[in-house]
């Protein structure tokens, strides 16, 4: 089933907003200091290709202890990516959501791209892992 909703989803704006995750990840990664925000960005990238049966979880809570990501240079970077690029994301996010909530079909992605919309201006700290592992480990 997920195969098929994410089928779906690059109809519904999943191809656009993934390909906008993966510019901004090319992008920082050209500056250099850029270059744990272009990682998030490409994270979230293919995150965004394939949504369905996965989900972003905080590193902390998944790995059992904090890192360099998830502590107070994690939120210094995430000030820094939402000022950068967390806002533009988060604005395609919702006009995403809005043009799907148009049609009956487009409705669960509409709400997929808030979710991401949520989740769009603080990345940093985060890690992409499937549904099951999540439910295993008592993530989701």
């Amino acid at each position: 089933m997920s195969l098929i909703l994410n089928i779906i989803w690059w109809i519904f704006g999943g191809i656009f907003m993934g390909l906008s995750y993966m510019l901004l990840g090319l992008l920082m990664f050209i500056t250099i200091i850029g270059i744990p925000w272009g990682r998030a960005a490409f994270n979230f990238g293919l995150l965004m290709f394939w949504p369905f049966g996965r989900v972003a979880v905080s590193r902390a809570a998944y790995n059992g202890r904090d890192d360099i990501g998830t502590g107070t240079l994690g939120l210094l970077g995430n000030i820094i990516w939402f000022v950068f690029a967390g806002i533009w994301l988060t604005i395609g996010h919702i006009v995403s959501a809005f043009f799907c909530a148009i049609t009956i079909i487009g409705i669960p992605f509409a709400l997929q791209h808030i979710k991401f919309a949520m989740m769009a201006p603080m990345p940093i700290g985060k890690v992409i892992i499937s549904k099951d592992e999540a439910r295993a480990k008592g993530l989701y």
